[in-house]
């Protein structure tokens, strides 16, 4: 018989038997019970930022936020599903962003500076005290030589610009025009006509603090022309530009979201972008 099959069956007979196992038997030395503790986050991820991470990353990527992303950033929702062309779209808004941006400081430049040219030349002679009016007040200075007194009474009474040529009477004759039976012909002072015109006039007229002349400076109003066109146009191409704007942010949401739901549409590399003297054009074609 074998001698160790001998010694396991003597030592598993006195075990039955209750009796305590021979000394000289080989045992196994105690050990301690294994504990197993379950993963963490921070175990799994490497610390807690990197899991904050991955959860905003998983968020990024999801189907239902790219498009939003899209509409609020052009290109990141197709960037942050892996889509190269997001580049385009993330180009083409800093793009026109910054041209938008740098034709409105050239509109508000030229602003200043014919309102400067103004009043230095054609308004500082009748008033000390410089305000700025409307835009319609400029325009009304390219279009007169002069403004008009505003009332042309020494005393206490009031009586309107005569003088058809200055932008004053040109109003005094359209009030006359609109309340008076004959234009040419005053009715009396106190008649509800005379009233109304004056009304008219006193609304439209441009007042004392206002006045203004180029008569001995045609060549500055000229000037002052053309400045004022070229701010008008800084501020069309800017509005243009930022119309742009808005419509990346639609079409970048768009693609975003026909990519998300997996609708096979071929965006192009990219956009044909055309700038013309008075606006930008920008075409997407999108084959389904």
């Amino acid at each position: 018989m074998d001698v160790l099959g001998a010694a396991r069956g003597a030592a598993l007979a006195g075990l039955l038997a209750g009796a305590t196992p021979a000394v000289g038997l080989a045992q196994a030395a105690p050990t301690e019970p294994a504990t197993i503790t379950a993963p963490t986050e921070s175990t799994l991820t490497g610390g807690g930022g990197a899991g904050a991470g991955g959860r905003v990353v998983r968020i990024l990527r999801d189907a239902r936020v790219r498009p939003v992303l899209s509409l609020l950033v052009p290109g990141t929702g197709q960037l942050a599903s892996g889509q190269e062309r997001g580049l385009v779209y993330l180009v083409v808004e800093v793009w026109t962003l910054g041209r938008a941006v740098a034709l409105d400081r050239r509109g508000r430049r030229n602003a200043a500076r014919y309102r400067e040219l103004a009043y230095q030349v054609a308004r500082s002679p009748f008033s000390t005290l410089r305000r700025d009016g409307p835009f319609t007040y400029y325009e009304t200075m390219e279009r007169f030589v002069e403004s008009g007194v505003y009332d042309r009474a020494t005393g206490p009474d009031f009586v309107p610009e005569s003088d058809t040529t200055t932008f004053n009477g040109s109003v005094w004759l359209l009030a006359r025009r609109t309340y008076f039976t004959n234009p040419d012909s005053l009715p009396a002072l106190d008649s509800p006509q005379y009233l109304s015109a004056v009304a008219f006039y006193r609304a439209r007229a441009t007042p004392g603090e206002f006045r203004w002349s180029w008569r001995d400076a045609r060549l500055e109003q000229d000037v002052f022309r053309q400045i004022i066109r070229a701010s008008d146009e800084a501020f069309r191409d800017a509005t243009n530009y930022f119309g742009a704007l808005v419509i990346n942010h639609l079409v970048s949401a768009v693609d975003a979201l026909i990519s998300s739901r997996g609708g096979g549409a071929r965006i192009p590399a990219a956009p044909a972008i055309s700038v013309g003297p008075e606006a930008v054009f920008m075409a997407w074609r999108v084959g389904f």
